[in-house]
């Protein structure tokens, strides 16, 4: 019990929250009365304006745990007008930082808001109330004393789900004990927790791949198994993590049966349980990596590999690579480089279109 408490504090992904702007201040009704004017005018003041209530993407955030504590954030209310035309003060506004790739939903209408994907990125999701007015904005020519004044409007509530889905340009996914924490561990500056038992990996893991200087993100996942759809080991919880990337890399470990047949359902296993997760992750672009090829002889891996290949009809590309020896690495991170900056250009390009349209 005591180690999900701790790994629930490590990284939650999820969470929901209630946002209440500031109310608007109410006006003032007061005339003015000094030693030399008993009957002076109106000169009641309005009240101030309600706080707004926003929400700023951080990128030294990497986890919505703080929302774990505090689920409710108030703007601060106006004040009251005053007399002599005093106007109330405004009420502080509320900034709520999220991490770089939380998604921001309305709870109620289940609309999605805003995807918070660059630093310092700002989403007002609460209006504050309007400022009540003081009796001095009633007078006029027929009512030069008026005993009225208007009440500030409430702020806005609402109740918002933070999705958090990481932002990376390439993503990790296999079965557990495939290799992949080794394989961000080899290729990057991350540091995901290795060892030869299945679930090592327990939360996402971003690294930071650095190619001649050029620079690419990569996430790993923790390792799905036949029934995840379902709920079955930690089920598909952390696939979202997966959807903003361009690049999907399906690691196997070519090394884990002696029995073709045995590998080819272990690559079906993962493509069966993105497929059910939705088509969008499984038409992304993908690669199939197999891994661990410094534990087989060359004759058996390629072997294998063509009646893996054979048999699913895979069409897309596929790489030899061994993590612990190095084997295949840079050829394989090379053309994520090169795929990520044709990808980003593809981008750019829509971009372009549909600005000019």
């Amino acid at each position: 019990m005591s180690f999900m408490v701790k790994w629930i504090m490590r990284f939650i992904d999820e969470a929901t929250i209630v946002i209440i702007a500031g109310n608007g201040g109410n006006g003032c009704i007061s005339f003015r009365r000094e030693k030399y004017i008993p009957k002076g005018g109106p000169d009641g003041g309005d009240g101030g304006d309600g706080g707004d209530v926003y929400i700023i993407a951080d990128e030294n955030l990497n986890t919505l745990v703080d929302f774990y504590f505090k689920k409710t954030f108030n703007a601060q209310n106006g004040k009251n007008g005053g007399s002599n035309n005093c106007r109330g003060k405004r009420g502080a506004d509320t900034f709520i930082k999220v991490p770089l790739g939380t998604r921001i939903i309305d709870d109620d209408t289940k609309k999605i808001l805003q995807d918070m994907t660059h630093h310092n990125q700002k989403l007002k999701v609460g209006n504050g109330g309007w400022h009540g007015l003081g009796n001095t904005r009633f007078k006029s020519s027929i009512n030069r004393s008026p005993y009225q004044k208007t009440l500030g409007t409430k702020g806005e509530r609402r109740t918002l789900y933070l999705k958090l889905m990481l932002i990376a340009d390439v993503g990790v996914l296999g079965l557990p004990n495939a290799g992949k924490s080794m394989f961000v561990r080899s290729i990057s500056g991350a540091k995901p927790k290795v060892a030869s038992y299945p679930f090592t990996t327990l939360i996402p893991t971003l690294g930071v791949v650095n190619i001649d200087n050029k620079k690419f993100t990569v996430a790993d996942i923790p390792g799905l198994i036949k029934g995840a759809a379902q709920g079955v080991g930690l089920g598909i919880r952390f696939l979202k993590h997966l959807e903003r990337c361009r690049l999907l890399l399906h690691l196997v470990d070519i090394a884990h049966s002696s029995n073709v047949i045995h590998l080819i359902r272990d690559v079906n296993i993962v493509v069966s349980e993105i497929k059910n997760y939705n088509e969008q992750l499984f038409n992304k672009p993908r690669w199939l990596v197999f891994n661990k090829i410094d534990l087989l002889h060359e004759k058996r891996i390629q072997l294998n590999v063509n009646k893996i290949i054979k048999d699913i009809d895979w069409q897309s590309r596929y790489y030899l690579i061994s993590s612990v020896s190095q084997k295949g690495i840079t050829k394989l991170c090379s053309d994520l480089v090169i795929f990520i900056k044709s990808s980003m250009e593809k981008n750019d390009l829509e971009l372009n279109k549909k600005s000019d349209s």
